[in-house]
């Protein structure tokens, strides 16, 4: 999960891009020249196109999450080089960002609203001559309650490990407090919440696993070298957290870019989507609502 501290995720036409999308052990075509402006004009050269494919990925990843992980690398090396131990310090997701109620609501809306805005323009750039972007990396509603289940599965696969992982970080002093919500019992506090957990989930999922792995395979680049790369810019954004929750997030990013690449799951971001936002909103809310006894019981506090 990310925050404002880390921070503080097809085929031509109206049928399935699943029925038309190359398997994982496919070789991809090479990418497909634009067209030109001019009648007449020569097409781009395959290694044009392909440079143009690398600077829209790196700029994408830039207004994305690039920003996060170098803030969160500079995090750690500020926590690293201080007097405090690491384990005794904390990170708070979800801050307050004004004393006033009405006006401190006002401000997590806009950070929700521009938290997700980078997942709709990778999709905006994947659905280039026409295609459907949310079919071809599996975002629409095409079979709803596989999707859920697996969302659910892959949540509990994850999020269940996941608070074991942040126990033996903490108790080896490599992982930060996380306190996963600081905002007051407002009335508008967990629909915030659950805004913010479903914005993480849209940017992280959509761009690091559905558009990272689209663009790279038009690269031509293999499925073992898309999940190193997909799974190490989760963990980099995590930084801030410690080394012990950001190899979680890495272990996590394997798992999901696995699922999505597999062929065996349709080439699917929705559940992934799902998942996140499920384990978001259970730290998020459950943090928010627990009482302070049971989250100390439980290394959260």
């Amino acid at each position: 999960m990310t925050d404002a501290e880390g921070a503080p995720p097809g085929a031509p036409g109206p049928a399935d891009a699943r029925a038309s999308a190359p398997t994982p052990t496919d070789r991809p075509a090479a990418p497909t020249p634009a067209p030109t402006d001019r009648p007449g004009a020569p097409a781009p050269s395959p290694a044009a196109t392909r440079r143009r494919l690398t600077w829209e990925i790196w700029l994408v990843l830039g207004v994305s999450l690039l920003g996060s992980a170098t803030l969160a690398i500079l995090n750690l090396v500020d926590r690293l080089t201080i007097d405090i131990p690491l384990g005794d310090q904390s990170a708070t997701l979800n801050p307050p960002a004004n004393e006033r109620p009405w006006l401190d609501l006002l401000y997590q809306l806009r950070r929700i609203a521009f938290l997700a805005l980078p997942a709709f323009l990778a999709l905006y750039l994947l659905s280039a001559n026409g295609r459907s972007a949310a079919r071809r990396i599996g975002l629409d509603l095409t079979r709803p309650w596989k999707d859920l289940r697996d969302g659910v599965v892959l949540a509990a696969l994850v999020g269940i490990p996941g608070l074991g992982v942040y126990a033996i970080g903490r108790a080896l002093g490599i992982t930060v407090e996380v306190r996963a919500s600081g905002l007051d019992g407002i009335w508008w506090t967990v629909p915030v919440l659950i805004l913010a957990a479903l914005a993480n989930a849209l940017v992280e999922e959509v761009v690091v696993v559905g558009y990272l792995a689209e663009r790279l395979r038009e690269l031509r680049w293999q499925v073992p070298a898309i999940l190193v790369v997909s799974a190490l810019l989760r963990g980099s954004y995590h930084l801030y957290q410690g080394p012990g929750m950001a190899i979680g997030n890495v272990a996590m990013g394997v798992l999901f870019a696995w699922y999505y690449l597999s062929p065996r799951w349709g080439h699917r971001v929705l559940p992934l989507v799902i998942a996140h936002t499920l384990i978001d909103v259970v730290a998020f809310v459950g943090y928010q609502l627990l009482p302070e006894a049971w989250l100390t019981a439980l290394g959260l506090a």
